[in-house]
């Protein structure tokens, strides 16, 4: 039930990164770490302290980085590569294509303080486009968990997983809503609420904003699909077509721009299979600037109330 989903505390995202890759690298010794000159912001301090002869750091050398995670893997390792999610796509994307995605190779691409809310940095150093250059790689898979205790559940599976991945996580403490114990199934949704009137798909730190945001729009009678897409792609098709035909009409929410995020993934399945209304909460092609996490969000239309607002324009397009 919406009105049962409740946060357990608040904790940083990245956090919840890394206390999975030192879980991670207890579990399978080939676990390693590299880092451009950002240890202590990616929370890599008790992997370093366990594993410190399982620790790169490889300074302010992003490009290098990835060359080096891409050599590991042929000798059957397990990189995690760690850095802000501006420096691991923007800064390395020619390398990222060529040593790792066009090759397959088994890298970890692990991007923290996404979006708008890396904050007070400013625009040089947030990245709104991540999801979309990500996303266009060829056997790329793109996560982006919502809370602590998903990072951490993602950040173990993806150790599994075979194939080159970017998990996308954030800076703030926010909301931790979703089960400590939960099973992390990439390409699977979770859907949070089920509804009749109107479908809200929604990922990272947007999660909880579609939370908040559905529990008001059931207030006024709304009944909302919720549905957190942790798994950007692969994508979990079956549940957003099966969502979308209930309902006949969709709200998308990230923190991301407007243009190549998971909007427009929701968009190509709705346009192929079940075209209807729908209204994008994201930021609407523009860089950001300095500011709280909150401000920005209020700034740029990325709140509970945008998400409401929303819902209410795709209804009323019904």
């Amino acid at each position: 039930m919406l009105q049962d989903i409740k946060p357990l505390n608040e904790k940083e995202t990245r956090a919840g990164f890394g206390e999975g890759i030192a879980e991670a690298g207890r579990r399978n010794p080939n676990v390693v770490a590299l880092t451009a000159d950002l240890a202590t912001s990616l929370k890599l301090n008790q992997f370093m302290k366990d594993f410190p002869d399982r620790f790169i750091q490889c300074g302010i050398a992003e490009a290098n980085m990835i060359g080096i995670a891409a050599g590991l893997t042929i000798g059957g390792k397990i990189p995690y590569t760690t850095t802000f999610a501006n420096f691991s796509t923007s800064r390395v994307y020619d390398q990222v294509r060529q040593s790792v995605a066009y090759s397959g190779k088994n890298v970890k691409i692990c991007a923290s303080h996404a979006g708008l809310t890396l904050g007070e940095d400013g625009a040089t150093h947030q990245v709104l486009e991540d999801i979309g250059m990500m996303k266009m790689l060829p056997g790329m898979t793109v996560i982006v968990p919502c809370d602590f205790n998903q990072t951490k559940a993602a950040t173990l599976a993806i150790a599994d997983y075979q194939g080159p991945v970017y998990l996308r996580f954030g800076r703030p403490k926010w909301p931790n809503f979703t089960p400590e114990d939960q099973k992390f199934e990439i390409g699977k949704a979770q859907v949070l609420a089920e509804g009749t009137d109107i479908s809200i798909f929604a990922c990272g730190h947007m999660v909880w904003l579609a939370v908040e945001a559905a529990k008001i729009l059931a207030e006024k009678g709304i009944s909302v699909d919720l549905i957190n897409i942790h798994s950007i792609k692969p994508l979990d098709e079956e549940a957003i077509i099966k969502s979308i035909k209930k309902t006949g009409c969709i709200v998308t929410a990230e923190e991301h721009q407007i243009n190549g995020g998971l909007g427009d993934s929701i968009a190509n399945v709705a346009s192929r299979h079940c075209p209807a209304p729908h209204e994008y909460v994201a930021v609407q092609d523009t860089f950001g600037e300095s500011g709280t996490p909150m401000q920005l969000l209020q700034k740029y239309g990325l709140t509970k109330e945008n998400i409401v607002a929303a819902a209410e324009k795709a209804l009323a397009r019904k």
